[in-house]
């Protein structure tokens, strides 16, 4: 049910490819509680989903754009406030690439060129996104920029690899951009620690079904899927959240705080073969 909380409110919103991308879901939900909104992608993601799609449902322009070139993002930030008729009230980020995962390196033998790719990609491109918007006087007071990240950045996962240290860096870079923002616009900045969802990326990982299994029967709640996600994200672009900045929200179901579940104790009794008698 849309309550109208982003109405009047205009946006961004990076990194929707298909109809399982959580950036998909936010821009539906966005768009049911009233705000406009650019949708951009990497020109390449672009040719690869259905973006256009998502385009005329929202009746959202799209600004191509690799968030690894400030060139192309100083055209983002300009553009979107051409074409939304002023200075922008949220910016979603959700954008993340490893090509180590992709060819299923592990962690030991990792090409450190990709290393690279992962960290520009997945991380920096969080810091430059902000920083055009800064220069440009993008955002409007008590804006609202989130970026997704996963409980990778603090706990070692296998077959996450370098993944893990670009969840980190996006999460450092919230904190530390939220500081300056907040002082300069009362711009607020915060990163969503996601569940295991089953995006296009999320289900590349070597070993994902595990991931996602795992989570789900640890945590209290379950796994929170990407429609939730996206409800949580439009509470923080609303007028609701408006003190709240450099946070790391967990939005997991409870996993992140559950030491053992007991359907892990039973599973793992059983596998034993220990009677529970």
């Amino acid at each position: 049910m849309a309550n109208n909380l982003l109405a009047g409110k205009v946006g961004i919103i990076s990194g929707a490819l298909n109809e399982h991308s959580i950036a998909w879901k936010v821009a539906q939900r966005a768009h049911a509680e009233g705000a406009r909104f650019v949708l951009t992608n990497a020109p390449l993601a672009m040719r690869m989903g259905e973006i256009n799609k998502l385009s005329e449902e929202c009746n959202a322009p799209i600004i191509p754009a690799d968030a690894t070139s400030t060139e192309e993002l100083e055209a983002l930030f300009s553009g979107a406030q051409e074409k939304l008729g002023g200075k922008i009230d949220f910016v979603l980020h959700s954008i993340g690439m490893s090509a180590n995962i992709r060819k299923k390196k592990h962690y030991g033998e990792l090409d450190y060129k990709f290393f690279q790719q992962t960290i520009d990609v997945s991380a920096m491109s969080f810091h430059k996104m902000m920083a055009v918007a800064e220069k440009q006087d993008a955002m409007n007071e008590w804006g609202s920029i989130v970026a997704l990240s996963y409980i990778a950045s603090q706990r070692a996962f296998l077959d996450y690899t370098d993944m893990t240290q670009a969840k980190a860096m996006l999460e450092s870079i919230a904190r530390s951009y939220g500081q300056r923002f907040g002082k300069l616009k009362k711009v607020r900045v915060n990163t969503v620690s996601q569940s295991p969802t089953k995006t296009t990326a999320g289900t590349g990982i070597t070993g994902f079904d595990a991931f996602y299994n795992f989570a789900d029967m640890m945590s209290p709640l379950g796994n929170a899927p990407a429609e939730a996600c996206a409800d949580y994200c439009i509470s923080l672009f609303s007028d609701l959240t408006r003190y709240v900045t450099m946070q790391n929200l967990m939005h997991d179901g409870g996993f992140s705080t559950t030491g053992i579940s007991a359907e892990i104790v039973d599973m793992m009794t059983k596998a034993a073969g220990v009677s529970q008698e």
